[in-house]
């Protein structure tokens, strides 16, 4: 729904000079079959996914890989700058503001233009953010460019999954697509940890490339500076693996660029969402909830692996990587378990996982610790798959790709930052770790309890 404007120029998706430079991309990559270069239809039928999907996990892995390490080397720089503490979660903060505040334009942004083209856009404005660390930029006005660039890259990411993969398909395609932003959290956690380790700041050669750095103007971030520069190469690859993602072929009529419009759009779709029974009641507010728990619960993990396993940050990054396991594992199983239909009977997989993350900042050995947080991340996965492929397909149904998963990173995003400025708060009071998981798990406990209770209701 949209109003006309005088003031508004409408935006053509179809024909762009950066059409040419893609083909030329797709070119270049001559090992593969011609079949992959193809662009797909919304109505491919059969059973397999179709073969440029495959593109589309390998640059948005890439980027989310990157994305993740930057995370641990900012931390580090927080450090080595002096910021107490309380000042790691305002990165993650600064990051998902702009996932909340362009919610009512990244939707409408992403059914604009091809999607694949705009994925690579928004790759180009995570470098700058980088760069913008190199010249001395605060590591949280830097997360703050980036997250710009994740905010549209996001909606064109999930909406080009909608119109590549046929519904029946869409578990399937979720479980990959969790299982490779997880194995990017899980890498990009091990990168970063590798890259502000002394084994890698005290070899020769960084140093010497420190040294340049500095005789280049790139010297602001200290001894960090290779590091992100090896970040900068990441992002550059993740840039060229989206020349070779396919375009859908699905274009929507051209969107009227008045704010006021864009607003009112999105807040009729927001409504229309969550009064939809099995697309907002039910998968959006558990997803919501969860990556809420999730962005909080990774700053909290590290908080609790130095203060209670007295772990230096390098290596509280890499205990994370239990928890990464452990949604990989989850989400496989999901997508090879669970059908579309049957998503919410995943529900009670919810109240484990609360009463697992109320009792794994107790755990006193490193193994035990280890064993339940990939517990925590085999239920997460499980549980989040279904329920996220559910509200993809609710939400191309009731409104269009990018505006539904616009809606969808509103609200999730929202969440992640009201529980990440709690948790910032707690953390500046000094409040235990273990406390603070504990009361997250109850909660979690309690309110999934509430959501089985409710589906179990007869209407």
């Amino acid at each position: 729904m949209t109003t006309r404007c005088r003031r508004c120029a409408g935006i053509d998706p179809g024909r762009h000079p950066f059409d040419a430079m893609r083909s030329y991309g797709q070119a270049i990559l001559k090992g593969l079959p011609r079949v992959m270069m193809s662009p797909i239809t919304r109505h491919r039928s059969g059973d397999r996914l179709p073969p440029g999907f495959h593109w589309l996990i390998a640059a948005q892995f890439s980027s989310a890989l990157a994305d993740n390490a930057l995370l641990i080397i900012a931390i580090a720089l927080l450090q080595l700058q002096g910021y107490p503490g309380w000042w790691a979660p305002m990165l993650k903060f600064a990051f998902t503001v702009s996932y909340v505040v362009l919610a009512p334009f990244v939707g409408p942004l992403a059914d604009a233009f091809p999607k694949a083209r705009l994925m690579a856009w928004m790759n180009g404005l995570k470098v700058l953010g980088v760069l913008g660390m190199l010249l001395g930029l605060h590591p949280v006005a830097a997360f703050g460019i980036i997250g710009l660039g994740a905010a549209a890259y996001a909606p064109a990411k999930y909406g080009l999954v909608t119109e590549l993969v046929p519904a029946h398909r869409l578990v399937m395609a979720n479980g990959w697509i969790e299982v490779s932003i997880v194995c990017a959290a899980l890498l990009g956690t091990a990168l970063g940890g590798g890259l502000v380790c002394a084994w890698w700041l005290d070899t020769a050669w960084v140093a010497q490339a420190e040294s340049d750095l500095v005789a280049l103007g790139l010297g602001s971030a200290q001894q960090l500076a290779p590091s992100l520069v090896a970040l900068l190469l990441v992002y550059a690859l993740a840039g060229l693996l989206n020349l070779g993602v396919a375009d859908s072929g699905v274009r929507y009529p051209a969107v009227q660029l008045c704010w006021r419009s864009l607003v009112k759009d999105f807040w009729l779709s927001n409504a229309r969402l969550w009064n939809d029974p099995l697309g907002g009641r039910l998968s959006l507010s558990v997803t919501t909830l969860f990556w809420g728990v999730g962005a909080t619960l990774q700053f909290a993990v590290l908080r609790w692996a130095t203060e209670q396993m007295g772990l230096p940050l390098d290596k509280a990054a890499q205990l994370q990587v239990a928890v990464a396991l452990g949604v990989v594992g989850g989400a496989v199983a999901a997508a090879n378990m669970v059908h579309l239909r049957a998503a919410h009977r995943v529900l009670p997989a919810g109240v484990l996982l609360g009463a697992l993350i109320a009792l794994v900042g107790w755990s006193q050995g490193l193994w035990l610790a280890v064993a339940m947080l990939a517990a925590v991340g085999a239920t997460a996965g499980f549980l989040v798959v279904p329920l996220n492929a559910l509200l993809q397909h609710r939400g191309s149904a009731l409104l269009s790709a990018g505006r539904s998963i616009a809606v969808q990173g509103f609200n999730e995003n929202l969440s992640i930052l009201l529980m990440l400025a709690t948790y910032t708060g707690l953390i500046a009071l000094e409040l235990p770790v273990a406390v603070m998981m504990s009361g997250l798990g109850l909660a979690i406990a309690a309110f999934m309890a509430r959501m089985v209770v409710q589906q179990r209701r007869p209407s």
